[in-house]
This record gives C-alpha cells, structure tokens and sequence, in this order.
C-alpha cells in the first residue's frame, strides 16, 4: 500500500513538473514525462532490495549507473546553463528555462553526444533496474528506453527548427547518447 502511494504522490509531482509539456502531444517534453513516470515505476518496484548485497555484480552495475547518471546530468545541466544563453527569445512552449536555449552548445559533454541529460536518464533508469533485475523492470527500462528515443526525437526536431543547419551539421558529428555506439 505504502508502494501505491508513495507512485502516487510522485506522479503528482511529476505531472505538476510537465503540466505544460503534458499538454503538447509530440513534443519532447510530452514523452519525457513518460520517461520519468517509468523510472518513478522502477524505483518503487525495486525498493526493496537496494544496498541489501552491495557488492553484487547488479548491485554494483546499478550504482556505477546511477552514478554516471548523476555525473552526465551534472555536466550536461552546468554546460548548458553556461553556454547556451537561455532566455526569453526562444519562446517555445512546454520548455524548461533551460532549456530555452539560444546559442546551440558543442562542447564539454555536447561535443561527444546530442543528449547527456537524457543519456542520464537512461543510466539511471538501468540503474533502478538492475537494483532488481526481473521481468517487469526489464518491461519498464525496455518501456523508458522507448520514451527516451522519442524524447530525443523529438527534441532534436525542435532544435532543427530553431538552429537549422547548424544542427544538422552538429547531428553528423556527434552520437545521440553513447559516443562509438549509439
């Protein structure tokens, strides 16, 4: 019961967080609010056993995951802010503030791949994962895994129509969220 509740409790506040985003079908914002719905599922389905076998092989893959998670949305967040010059002449709705950014950033993290911030997202969806791995968290990774592509998708279409074919030319040289893989 404590489960369902704490989902519950949660999804409010993740639906509060997207309530713009939420009501623009095909917008990154719109699938990414699936992606944190999913990761909200796996850490309440796989409360359970976290720390109980630290030094498990997926105990221990969780925490590297969870970690580069928190490192990628770090760096990601800190590059972005610094060089992106957020603001109000990108008046896009359903984004964040910064998100509005104005000058397209290529370096640091961005120099390698388009989306570390949701490359995080994808570590620490894995990583809650594999705090527990079973058949119903794989279904919500696989299921996270899914939303976060077409998060990104989506994003990168935005960010075509805002910086043209500088984008374009930034999406030959770079990898979407693993540099060498994918």
């Amino acid at each position: 019961m404590l489960e369902i509740l704490a989902f519950l409790a949660g999804s409010a506040l993740v639906l509060w967080w997207s309530r713009d985003a939420i009501r623009l079908p095909g917008t990154h914002g719109f699938y990414r609010f699936f992606v944190w719905e999913a990761i909200l599922l796996l850490v309440v389905l796989n409360h359970e056993p976290w720390g109980k076998q630290p030094f498990s092989p997926h105990q221990t893959t969780s925490w590297v995951l969870m970690l580069l998670s928190i490192g990628l949305a770090l760096g990601g967040l800190i590059t972005l802010r610094r060089e992106g010059k957020a603001g109000e002449a990108r008046h896009e709705p359903g984004l964040y503030s910064f998100e509005k950014t104005t000058h397209l950033v290529s370096s640091g993290l961005f120099a390698y791949i388009r989306h570390p911030m949701y490359t995080s997202l994808l570590a620490l969806a894995w990583g809650a994962f594999f705090q527990d791995p079973n058949l119903s968290g794989s279904v919500v990774a696989g299921f996270a895994s899914l939303f976060l592509l077409l998060t990104a998708k989506a994003d990168e279409r935005e960010c075509l129509r805002y910086f043209g074919p500088q984008y374009a030319e930034y999406k030959q040289r770079t990898w979407m969220f693993i540099p060498f893989l994918l």
